[in-house]
């Protein structure tokens, strides 16, 4: 056992490597890709694995675990509103044997990532050991003008328990509950802006699962017209300490060398930067303040989201800091003699899992019963593991390659943020900082001014189709016929004015993937029973083209929004042939490209039409029907046709959606069947429509298959709400496009499009206008 190679823990607290015949719930605390999904399927993860209660379930998806304007005004005075703070969930966590899942509060990017990847390497070694003592505060008695100070002192002492009496009486149930005064200690003073000395007593209160300030406060007030009588001074002074150095938690961990090695770093190398960036923290007051400050960065985001206060534990822990007369590090790193990191902390930890102000928030009590502490002791413990977490997540950094590599795109989206940027350019803003390397805020300026100017822009060409080395794939929507093209009837898309766009360069380790705008960075390079999600659809590209064990970098630049239903993930497939076609000279055939994007296609939605990578491919008007080969007809469209597309909060699941259509028409052929064939009769008429500029029909057209595509089940309230916002201000036609189930949807308007997109958007939802016609 790794964890028996450092001594410092007594033995019942070190915890064994899981292993699969132990039958521990790794899976609680363990999700894999969780930073890939999106906010609601992360909601709908930790409730699948039994973490969330179905009524938090229904309570987070609606918002009902923020604070109300309501309930922040009975909390503190003069409210005027309530602020925001994101609420992230730290994973991994293996401590003592129990798998944790950590909320977090905090605004400061990559710390929950960094936490949660540090628990995954330290529950490979047995996780973290943890242990506390007793949720002791002290509340402190101050008593001046005592006339005989050594008396007091002795009479103090011979009187403990009548105090401890007096005290306990003023809280019978905290006493019933185990908890209340267990002792008392006296010290002196020297008083310096009077003559003499001043006497303080300290009351020693378990105050059990609560936070205990009132409590202890209480008490302190109670006993004071007794330790006044006992002492013949003046009490002064009564109240808590926020050094809780009684109330103490400790976790350790143990990592194998071999578990540190990587990014180039021999795991010896890694081991030793630790230990000597933890000596400089030892030595040095400056650093020490820093370096606690890293520590402090996870043990606040766990007490803000479980509603302790994170200032008292603050005070504690860097007056604890300094307890020896000078302020250093709350963590000791070493090697043992298997040549092993081990690492520990020991600070105050006096927090509560009960109590009004912890109730009355509630999204606090949904984060404590999420986290799942059934003592206020074992939540000290989780956040000094947390604690011990960040402060190594930091030092390896540091000790590597350096503290901004992670932190870059995080770092970047608040420069661009603190530039003023707006939504509708904060993407375009901050893939180009990126690009620059300079991320200052006076740098997203000077882009986010240039970006402002009127830009040229004449068709797909002008778009980027002529940047020399850059791979693009097009966007799309379908106007009539999703769903009935799966099943091989005719469908009509249109280009819209977004693009992928994917550039390839050398490469120093595998494959690597980034879209900077969605957050993501894949290692692609894996064998293929490996690859997970769109490492699989991305990885068979590869394995294609022969170019799955070269060292490249894809970097892609995306204005396609995801899962809205205009051909994202097509686009993207597009795109990434394209720049490897460019940069690797392949030669590559449109068809060719096609064909490749298709594979991508196939192994990301199941059984997709071939619509979406066709016009990912070609980026023009089409009418296009499913079959080997595929009917593929461009569309003559003699007058422009001016679309606005609303997009909802919710990303539509195209898989999902094709796979549900897919088992009922398995159910009921035949009336499915018959739900295709008025579809496909639609689209025939809907070119026609087309073809004789009459757009009054082609709305109705839309309108008729928007009830057919409900009758599929594939709208959702969102859609049908902005499909209403658009008929109600005057669009001629108006349905969802793409997979549905979220997404986005379409209207058709004639010279109205302005005050149709003004009323999607006054109803908070994000539009494009899209004119879709005939090249010039």
């Amino acid at each position: 056992m790794v964890a028996a190679r450092c001594r410092r823990l007594p033995q019942v607290l070190r915890s064994a490597p899981y292993t699969a015949t132990e039958g521990r719930p790794v899976t609680r605390s363990r999700i894999p890709h969780f930073y890939k999904m999106s906010v609601a399927e992360r909601v709908r993860a930790v409730h699948e694995r039994g973490l969330l209660s179905d009524a938090d379930f229904d309570r987070l998806s609606s918002g009902q675990t923020t604070l109300d304007l309501q309930a922040a005004d009975k909390m503190i005075e003069n409210v005027i509103g309530v602020l925001g703070i994101p609420v992230g969930l730290g994973l991994n966590f293996l401590i003592n044997g129990k798998d944790y899942v950590v909320p977090m509060a905090v605004e400061e990017p990559s710390i929950v990532a960094a936490i949660s990847a540090t628990a995954k390497l330290a529950r490979e070694s047995g996780g973290f050991a943890t242990s506390s003592t007793p949720p002791v505060l002290i509340g402190q008695i101050q008593v001046i003008d005592v006339p005989d100070l050594p008396a007091a002192r002795t009479a103090v002492l011979e009187r403990k328990q009548e105090i401890l009496d007096l005290a306990n009486s003023l809280h019978p149930r905290m006493v019933a509950r185990g908890g209340g005064a267990v002792d008392l200690e006296v010290r002196s003073y020297p008083l310096r802006s009077l003559p003499g000395e001043m006497l303080v007593v300290h009351l020693l209160v378990d105050t059990r699962d609560a936070m205990g300030a009132n409590l202890v406060n209480g008490m302190c007030e109670g006993v004071a017209p007794l330790i006044e009588q006992i002492t013949e001074g003046t009490v002064f002074l009564r109240i808590l300490s926020n050094l809780a150095d009684r109330a103490l938690a400790r976790a350790e961990v143990v990592l194998p060398v071999a578990q540190l090695a990587g990014k180039g770093y021999a795991g010896e190398r890694v081991r030793d930067g630790i230990i000597i960036a933890a000596d400089f923290a030892h030595a040095d007051p400056y650093r020490a303040a820093t370096h606690n400050k890293g520590i402090m960065n996870g043990v606040d985001a766990v007490a803000l989201a479980t509603g302790n206060d994170w200032r008292a534990i603050e005070a504690g822990a860097h007056a604890y800091a300094a307890r020896h007369g000078s302020y250093g590090s709350l963590t000791e790193w070493w090697k043992d003699e298997a040549g092993n990191l081990c690492g520990r902390i020991e600070m105050p930890m006096k927090v509560g899992i009960v109590g009004g102000p912890l109730e009355s928030n509630p999204g606090v009590a949904m984060n404590l019963r999420l986290l799942g502490a059934e003592t206020a002791t074992e939540l000290a413990e989780v956040m000094a593991a947390v604690g011990l977490a960040q402060n190594f997540a930091a030092l390896r950094a540091l000790a590597t390659d350096g503290i901004q590599t992670g932190h870059m795109t995080l770092h970047a989206r608040s420069v661009v943020k603190a530039a003023g940027t707006p939504p509708e350019l904060f993407n375009d803003v901050l893939e180009r900082v990126l690009q620059s390397g300079e991320i200052k805020v006076w740098k997203a300026e000077e882009i986010l001014a240039r970006l402002r100017q009127p830009q040229p822009a004449t068709g797909i060409a002008a778009r980027g189709e002529t940047e020399a080395g850059v791979g693009i794939g097009h966007g799309k929507v379908i106007l009539l016929g999703e769903h009935a093209v799966v099943h091989g009837r005719h469908a009509i898309a249109l280009p819209v004015p977004l693009t992928i766009r994917a550039v390839v360069e050398d490469g120093e380790r595998g494959v690597e993937l980034l879209i900077p705008r969605w957050g993501v960075e894949y290692q692609l390079a894996k064998p293929a029973d490996q690859r997970r999600s769109f490492e699989r659809a991305a990885g068979a590209i590869l394995d294609k083209l022969g170019l799955a064990n070269r060292r490249l970098r894809i970097e892609v630049s995306p204005d396609v929004p995801r899962g809205m239903g205009l051909g994202g993930s097509a686009a993207l497939a597009v795109a990434i042939v394209r720049a490897l076609d460019l940069h690797f000279r392949l030669g590559l055939s449109d068809t060719e490209v096609n064909e490749l994007a298709y594979l991508s296609e196939q192994i990301a939605h199941g059984q997709p039409s071939g619509i979406d990578n066709t016009m990912a491919t070609f980026g023009i008007p089409l009418v296009y029907r499913r079959g080997a080969p595929p009917l593929v007809e461009p569309l003559n469209i003699p007058a422009p046709l001016t679309l606005v597309v609303g997009m909802t909060h919710n990303e539509g699941l195209t898989a999902r959606t094709v796979a549900n259509v897919a088992e009922a028409r398995q159910r009921n052929p035949r009336l499915y069947e018959k739900i295709f064939d008025d579809i496909d009769a639609l689209v025939l008429q809907a070119v026609s429509a087309i073809q004789d500029n009459d757009i009054a029909t082609l709305g109705d057209l839309m309108n008729i298959n928007q009830g057919l595509l409900n009758a599929l089940q594939v709208s959702s309230p969102e859609l049908e709400r902005l499909i209403g916002v658009a008929r109600n201000a005057g669009a001629l036609g108006a349905k969802l496009t793409g997979g549905g189930g979220g997404g986005a949807m379409i209207a058709l308007c004639g010279d109205n499009s302005s005050e149709v997109q003004a009323a999607i958007e006054r109803q908070g939802f994000r539009t494009l206008v899209v004119t879709a016609g005939n090249r010039s």
